[in-house]
């Protein structure tokens, strides 16, 4: 216990700092003094129960590691069950329930739990693709909102000045994405681990930071507004059609709902995942996809065997990169406003954390992970300030609990049985 009495003490101080900094407590000058300022007692009773806990923790650590050790695991699948899995026919099955689900949730749910699943497809269309990059490829991206931002203004700038409609400007955008993931993967060619992140976070930042400047072209932080919604084809979603087009609800003949065009957003954004999820399995089977797994476990041997990791990373970025432009393109569609606010460094902290949070390189994981890192900030709105404290809080849970994520990559194997 005397040997946890300094770490303890440490720890209790850090974290009163760092939470009285969070909760808004400063130091300000009065005459000749300094005083604390911004904040009332029971913010101070706040600071000092979290600093409390931490000391106590790191105090009494080795006892509560004794204690946990002595508890019963969680129980374990048992062996029948877990070996279904691993049969195709009964994998392709559970994935037919599951789209059929996903289809069927609209019609279920009111208006609120579809806008909230539209919001929940498009954080897995973007960890699906920074998946390509971090639990593939193994390369830390923290700028990945970067691309999620060219996609959605490339798309927002295009119908501003050149009149392009939706699904020409979704191509658009995702080829644009690709090109600025192309581009970036030049520089970062020779990094890795702590370096390619600081290199990939400061892209992002150079991006939201020329988005908030450039005023002459994307309007700065008052944003782009009016962006045109998605069709199906040529049918607009809309109470009154604009000029030389249709709306649905009179080409199909029945009133005007205004739930329609959301039911439709989800559908799109759906369609937009599965064809994400085809393409990324596609890819698994080929030889980069091969490539992508051998550079991420030792880029020296990838070397040895002759597989060049220039066009390996390269080919990651890109790829990567046109997913976050499709996405960005839909989320630019769908709100009809954006601005540089949108693509902070927050939202790579969020996909980072889905992917981490799923298991790396695993897409069913990827999937859940979004589904509980955009329902649970809905769910506890109160706790809203504490955002970003919950998030790590949940991520240190799990690097304890669970490192390899809630769903890891199965990879195939051989056992030996004696």
């Amino acid at each position: 216990m005397r040997s946890n009495l300094k770490p303890a003490v440490i720890s209790a101080v850090v974290v009163a700092i760092l939470t009285g900094l969070l909760l808004g407590v400063r130091l300000d000058q009065q005459g000749t003094t300094l005083g604390l300022v911004g904040a009332g007692p029971d913010v101070y009773w706040k600071i000092a129960a979290a600093a409390a806990f931490l000391f106590f923790f790191n105090l009494f650590r080795d006892q509560l590691g004794a204690l946990w050790k002595g508890l019963p695991g969680l129980p374990k699948a048992p062996a029948k069950l877990t070996s279904l899995g691993d049969k195709p026919a009964l994998r392709r099955l559970f994935w037919c329930f599951m789209i059929a689900a996903a289809i069927l949730w609209p019609f279920l749910s009111n208006r609120g739990g579809t806008d909230l699943g539209t919001l929940v497809l498009i954080y897995v269309m973007l960890g699906l693709g920074l998946n390509i990059v971090v639990g593939l490829a193994g390369l830390l991206d923290l700028g990945y909102v970067g691309f999620y931002a060219v996609g959605a203004y490339g798309y927002a700038l295009m119908a501003m000045y050149f009149d392009v409609g939706f699904w020409t400007g979704l191509v658009i955008a995702g080829c644009l994405a690709a090109l600025f993931g192309f581009l970036l993967g030049f520089p970062v060619l020779r990094l890795r681990g702590d370096y390619l992140a600081i290199v990939t976070l400061g892209f992002g930042e150079i991006i939201r930071i020329l988005l908030n400047n450039m005023t002459w072209l994307t309007n700065g932080p008052n944003g782009i507004g009016g962006i045109p919604k998605p069709t199906l084809f040529g049918l607009e979603f809309s109470r009154r059609a604009s000029e030389g087009m249709q709306s649905f609800h009179e080409f199909v003949g029945i009133s005007y709902n205004s739930e329609h065009r959301v039911i439709f957003l989800y559908l799109l954004a759906l369609l937009l995942v599965l064809i994400t999820l085809f393409v990324i399995n596609r890819l698994l089977r080929m030889p980069i996809g091969r490539a992508w797994e051998a550079l991420r476990e030792d880029e020296i041997a990838c070397r040895a065997l002759g597989i060049n990791p220039t066009a390996v990373k390269l080919g990651a970025f890109t790829i990567g990169a046109s997913f976050a432009g499709f996405a960005g393109c839909f989320f630019a569609a769908r709100q009809g406003f954006i601005s540089p606010e949108s693509f902070t460094f927050i939202e790579s902290a969020i996909i980072l954390a889905i992917v981490v949070l799923g298991g790396m390189g695993s897409q069913i994981g990827v999937i859940l992970a979004a589904i509980i890192m955009t329902i649970l900030p809905e769910m506890a709105r109160e706790f809203d300030e504490y955002r970003m404290l919950l998030f790590g809080l949940m991520m240190v849970l799990m690097m304890i609990w669970r490192p390899q994520g809630l769903l890891p990559m199965s990879r195939p194997h051989m056992e030996l049985r004696t």
